[in-house]
């Protein structure tokens, strides 16, 4: 039978067991920090058990209500919306510092919270996102993973047409499959799966490429390399040694840009989810790596009020490679989540880069920093991606979802 999230009994446990044990990989004594959703309450406590069987000390789950920020949105001084109490950046902090583990649930509970809000506003306010998510990061003080959590707000945004169950049901079995959650064992099928991308990851940085363009219809452009970039997949690190896995499910490469060198016009291919809004039509068209123009059938002005932060977030701090073998891509399904679209389709984004990201230490001066990271979804079928050497020679590197070698 199955629960109120979409998932049976049985699945919801293994779903948990592969947060837990898998992609966060927690570790005995560990406190484990689980952020979610209102709406969210049945897979976190799911979590907190599977991290309880794992042998964490203790287990803090967070409930983020946005409802209360429309609330705020709707009713506080405009001048304020950009005000984040100290508190929330020092409890990230302190979980890098004491080494914690984490672990985020994905997936939309409330898709329309704020159609009737003036996008403008919605920009300003970006929480439950933090700057100090990306220096605990950066620092890899902790080991983490975000999943998808199925609900029915979700269901019925990613599936109009059918009734709530039938909705419901369609997006937890996709869910199920999406996350290799159908296999015999999952881990099994995961770590197959990530080294096979991190042989690709690896292919892609020893071609030093100074560049790679993008070329499909609406799309042209060009996203610079430092001599450092390399290209990582599926696996991170933590400084104490943890390995895990960031995302379930993960199907990309990716690597730091130079911030500097992005030139040309891009069209999005998937619906963007920022602020709890949907960005439909998205187009940005960027010279000597800022971004000069944003445009979007809707809502474009969220992603104005984000790129106005600072001066990095309207530069790039990420370009990643996906290629059609995943499972995401070849389900056709437009999930309006950015950790199952950018999963499907290559993609930029703007923002903080990652700092690991980097073989060396010379060029960690030059990576874009900034107080955001959002990425949107560029790739499709249609799109050729190539290699750029320092003499401005091409070789294709991905086309019609296939790697070029």
């Amino acid at each position: 039978m199955a629960s109120f999230c979409g998932f049976d009994k049985q699945t919801l446990e293994r779903f948990a067991d592969l947060m837990v044990g898998f992609g966060a990989n927690v570790q005995k004594g560990q406190i484990v920090a689980v952020g979610a959703e209102i709406g969210k309450e049945e897979v976190a406590r799911a979590l907190a058990a599977s991290a309880y069987r794992h042998g964490a000390r203790f287990v803090d789950v967070g409930y983020f209500d946005p409802h209360v920020k429309h609330a705020r949105l709707a009713n506080a001084d405009p001048e304020t919306l950009e005000f984040v109490p100290s508190w929330y950046g020092d409890r990230i902090l302190a979980l890098g510092d004491q080494r914690c583990a984490r672990i985020g649930l994905s997936g939309p509970t409330a898709p329309s919270l704020f159609d009737d809000i003036d996008p403008g506003l919605v920009g300003k306010d970006q929480l439950p996102a933090v700057k100090e998510s990306g220096t605990v990061v950066n620092d890899a003080t902790t080991n983490w993973t975000i999943g998808p959590c199925p609900s029915e707000e979700w269901a019925a945004l990613v599936f109009p047409d059918l009734d709530p169950s039938a909705a419901l049901e369609r997006l937890a079995e996709q869910l199920v499959h999406v996350c290799r959650l159908d296999e015999d064992d999952p881990v099994a099928a995961w770590r197959e799966r990530a080294a096979v991308l991190i042989d690709a990851a690896a292919w892609i940085t020893g071609q030093r490429f100074d560049a790679l363009h993008f070329e499909a219809p609406g799309t042209d452009l060009t996203v610079g390399l430092l001599p450092t970039s390399k290209f990582l997949a599926a696996q991170f690190e933590t400084v104490d040694g943890i390995k895990h896995m960031p995302n379930i499910p993960s199907e990309e490469i990716f690597s730091v840009p130079d911030p500097l060198r992005t030139e040309g016009v891009v069209r999005a291919t998937k619906p963007l989810v920022l602020g709890g809004s949907i960005i439909e039509g998205l187009e940005v068209e960027f010279r000597e790596g800022h971004a000069i123009r944003i445009d979007a059938d809707k809502n474009a002005e969220i992603l104005r009020g984000y790129c106005e932060r600072d001066e990095g977030a309207s530069r790039l701090g990420e370009v990643a490679l996906v290629d059609g073998d995943g499972r995401i891509g070849k389900l056709g399904t437009t999930f309006f989540d950015t950790l199952l679209d950018e999963n499907a389709a290559s993609h930029i984004a703007l923002g903080s880069a990652y700092g690991m990201c980097l073989d060396g230490d010379d060029d960690r001066e030059r990576i874009n920093l900034s107080r955001i990271h959002v990425d949107f979804m560029i790739g499709s079928q249609e799109m050729i991606v190539s290699g750029v050497d320092s003499a401005g020679s091409r070789s294709e590197v991905l086309r019609e979802g296939g790697w070029s070698r």
